[in-house]
């Protein structure tokens, strides 16, 4: 049973290694930052053409129906809690 435990171990213990092994890499060969950034130059590019654009009027949406609330306040609501409040 114990040697069962100790492959056990061992084998999480090489997982978990393993795994975190591409986080301790250091890029050696990559040189400095300044060396990775692109630069485009598109100042000698001369771009034409039109805006185009749908042509029409704008169509709106209709309004929406005006309903009245469907809230109602209780007028007896007050003497309501009260005697609520009292049977207890």
């Amino acid at each position: 049973m114990q040697k069962i435990l100790g492959l056990l171990i061992l084998a999480i213990v090489i997982v978990v290694v393993g795994s975190a092994s591409p986080a301790w890499a250091d890029d050696k060969k990559g040189g400095d930052a300044a060396s990775k950034v692109k630069v485009y130059d598109f100042s000698g590019d001369t771009i034409e053409g039109d805006l185009i654009k749908p042509e029409g009027t704008t169509v709106d949406a209709r309004d929406f129906a005006k309903h009245s609330s469907l809230i109602s306040i209780r007028k007896d609501f007050i003497p309501e809690i009260i005697k609520s409040a009292e049977d207890l």
